[in-house]
């Protein structure tokens, strides 16, 4: 009975206090206190200024070919990962389909595979790109 009085003691001395105790009002502003806690004094504002006129904006274009360029398909993954002296490589798609006794779907992949049978692989170093003039029907 003790420890319910004393938690409802603390719990009626939470209530009884007052608003303006608890978060005084001052002369502030929400601005000036968004603008006090993000920091933004007139000298960083200055800065802010100055960088926003230093950029150059980006041309839809250069945006359009700058994508383009990192874009990604599968022969540009596995090349880039496994350098290959000249062979003309087989890229091969595998539609998703049902395997097994139990017909487990399979999710459609990619793959590659070499033309000729023995793949022969760089060196470190070696550039396998520089000595083929065209792979997979394309010119490098």
């Amino acid at each position: 009975m003790s420890m319910a009085a004393l938690f409802t003691s603390l719990t009626m001395t939470g209530c009884a206090t007052s608003q303006e105790e608890l978060m005084p009002v001052g002369d502030t502003t929400m601005m000036e206190i968004w603008q006090h806690q993000a920091g933004h004094s007139t000298g960083e504002r200055r800065l802010l200024d100055v960088r926003s006129e230093l950029r150059r904006p980006l041309k839809s274009d250069d945006m359009v070919t700058e994508q383009l360029r990192y874009s990604r398909d599968v022969g540009n993954e596995i090349y880039s990962q496994f350098r290959r002296l000249p062979n003309p490589d087989l890229v091969m798609y595998v539609f998703p389909h049902l395997a097994g006794t139990e017909q487990v779907p399979v999710p459609g992949y990619s793959t590659v595979f070499p033309l000729y049978q023995r793949i022969q692989y760089a060196m470190p170093g070696e550039s396998a790109r520089a000595t083929a003039d065209w792979v997979d029907g394309r010119t490098l």
